[in-house]
């Protein structure tokens, strides 16, 4: 979204193998630990603003920019049903087929084939909504660049994307644009793969393992 609107901005890696996540300056902006977050040194009120949650995010700087999030009721009502559905749905869902496939020490068939089932079944909703709109929501807009990021990993997900040939266009399509390849290099050289913090006990303990909720 930053790329798309030519916004100028500052990236700050946060170390999550090292537990970066729970430094109490960080928590300030993002109490969930987690990321995405921002920081907007020209808030609504010329002060500066935090915001975390990409949904919350987005809607923030399309608010802000006028672009990629309509003001037209029907169609903004649109792209915030997509969007949430990303929330709600794509992103848990894709993120629980990712833990139990690629993270998880104990490969357990149940909980691997239930979540890939279910991103498979959100798929094909996609798939359906694609078939007559060339975007989510008609246009362009943050509900596909919410949605975007969680098809990059298909194959991780158990999926062929080709068996949804809908999604396929519109993924191919959003993948082409120049502000997409920029904002998906982004950080590329800090990326590590599954196998890495499988194997890193003491990172996939501080990530997922017990006695999280006593550094919040």
């Amino acid at each position: 979204m930053l790329e798309e609107c030519a916004l100028p901005y500052e990236v700050h890696y946060i170390d999550i193998l090292n537990g970066d996540q729970f430094d109490p300056e960080f928590l300030k902006i993002a109490p969930n630990n987690r990321m995405p977050a921002i920081v907007d040194p020209d808030g609504p009120d010329g002060k500066p603003l935090s915001v975390f949650e990409s949904g919350a995010i987005l809607q923030y700087l399309g608010d802000k920019t006028g672009k990629f999030y309509p003001t037209e009721p029907r169609t903004r009502i649109a792209v915030n049903e997509w969007l949430f559905w990303q929330m709600g749905g794509l992103g848990p869902m894709a993120g629980q087929a990712h833990h139990f496939s690629q993270y998880a020490k104990e490969k357990i068939p149940y909980a691997i084939e239930r979540y890939e089932r279910e991103v498979g079944r959100l798929y094909g909703v996609m798939n359906k909504r694609l078939a007559d709109h060339e975007y989510l929501a008609g246009e362009y807009s943050i509900a596909d660049m919410a949605c975007f990021g969680w098809i990059i990993p298909y194959k991780r997900q158990g999926q062929v994307i080709e068996d949804f040939p809908n999604l396929h266009r519109w993924f191919k399509a959003i993948a082409e644009r120049p502000a997409v390849k920029c904002g998906t290099a982004v950080g590329e050289q800090y990326r590590k793969k599954p196998s890495d913090l499988k194997d890193d006990n003491a990172a996939h303990d501080l990530l997922f393992g017990k006695g999280q909720e006593k550094r919040l």
